[in-house]
């Protein structure tokens, strides 16, 4: 392994055990709030912008997650590594900074108040992820932010309530990523390089599931659990997982 790749895990593992040593708490009530959502027959939604949407992307339908998370899947929000053309990185950047543009989206999901939401966003300062958080809170939700505390301290918040992420939110797991995100420097380079927001928040999103997924079974609540097809058996595994489809249109039905 070179220097540079070394220098890259070993800083990651650092922060993955800051985050373990000091955002557990944190990630249990985290987990108690989805629990609650789900067990009432409800939904806990998950949502970010960006590069925080691949955490919410991970928390449903993947292999190991349970039924009962949500994700919000909102295009113009996701398809960042679009450079050019259609959704590309202009418009992005244009979009996930115009106020009133989270209200909308949330207006496209029918809501109940026993429901989570959790928000990942690393600035936690945009006006789209304030939208969705400020509105969540005034429909009686319960909002969990993953979020960098060290890198939204440092920023000016980006919306008119001049508030962010980790104001607003009932529950904030800081997921000790650097003040750039990018964390590795190199001589006769100027920018840093190494970004490490993403693996910290996936790796928080599926501690979140897990922990949630304990705590209903401590209930008394089997939860649906996707499993894998390769190591399962196909045809056993997508009797499950359609099963599992099943149940979250129960759900949704329901609304």
């Amino acid at each position: 392994m070179t220097a540079i790749a070394d220098r890259y895990f070993t800083g990651l593992i650092e922060r993955l055990e800051a985050v373990r040593a000091s955002e557990g708490e944190a990630i249990d009530r985290a987990a108690s709030a989805c629990a609650d959502s789900i067990a009432a027959g409800k939904l806990a939604f998950s949502f970010g912008t960006g590069h925080g949407s691949l955490p919410a992307l991970e928390m449903f339908p993947r292999t190991g997650t349970i039924v009962g998370f949500r994700p919000i899947v909102e295009s113009t929000m996701i398809s960042f590594h679009r450079v050019w053309g259609d959704m590309g990185a202009r418009q992005y950047r244009f979009i996930h900074a115009v106020e009133g543009y989270g209200k909308a989206i949330l207006k496209s999901h029918q809501i109940d108040p026993e429901d989570t939401m959790i928000l990942f966003s690393h600035s936690g300062v945009n006006a789209v992820i304030l939208d969705i958080a400020l509105t969540a809170k005034e429909l009686g939700m319960k909002v969990v932010a993953v979020t960098s505390v060290q890198h939204s301290s440092a920023s000016p918040s980006r919306h008119s309530s001049g508030r962010k992420l980790y104001e607003v939110a009932d529950v904030v797991i800081d997921t000790h990523a650097s003040l750039a995100d990018a964390s590795i420097r190199i001589d006769g380079l100027d920018a840093p390089v190494g970004a490490n927001s993403t693996s910290l928040t996936i790796a928080i999103a599926h501690a979140i599931v897990s922990a949630t997924a304990e705590k209903l079974v401590q209930r008394g609540v089997t939860p649906f659990v996707m499993v894998n097809p390769n190591t399962a058996g196909k045809e056993a595994a997508n009797v499950a997982n359609d099963r599992n489809y099943d149940e979250l249109w129960r759900r949704l039905r329901a609304r």
